[in-house]
């Protein structure tokens, strides 16, 4: 069998390695056994952060209805209890938007829901 000589393939997969790891500290940017570890390291927080983003953002968006409900005297819970069974098609990220930028439009929703 001949030999099969891999020089290509290797410098490749290590420069996009370190492509990667630019910016990094230290050694992370320019070693080869340090970088790959810090960019796995990267993927795995990337990964398990973009699941914890959305959390956050509907806990935000929670908290911003929640706030805007107490002035119409209403509690978050109920808000879209009451939506919920009334079939309300807007979502809370919209709902919280809103509240926040639009509080006229909001108002009246809030007085279409209750009604």
């Amino acid at each position: 069998m001949p030999r099969v000589k891999r020089g290509v393939q290797h410098v490749k997969r290590r420069k996009n390695l370190l492509k990667k790891a630019k910016g990094y500290k230290w050694g992370r940017k320019n070693k080869i056994k340090l970088a790959k570890v810090a960019v796995e390291k990267a993927g795995s927080y990337a990964y398990r952060d973009r699941k914890a983003k959305k959390r956050t953002n509907r806990a935000l968006w929670q908290i911003k209805m929640s706030a805007a409900l107490k002035a119409h005297g209403l509690s978050y819970s109920k808000f879209v209890g009451i939506a919920r069974k009334k079939n309300l098609s807007l979502d809370r990220k919209v709902l919280s938007q809103l509240a926040e930028k639009y509080p006229e439009s909001f108002k009246k929703v809030v007085a279409q829901v209750t009604a």
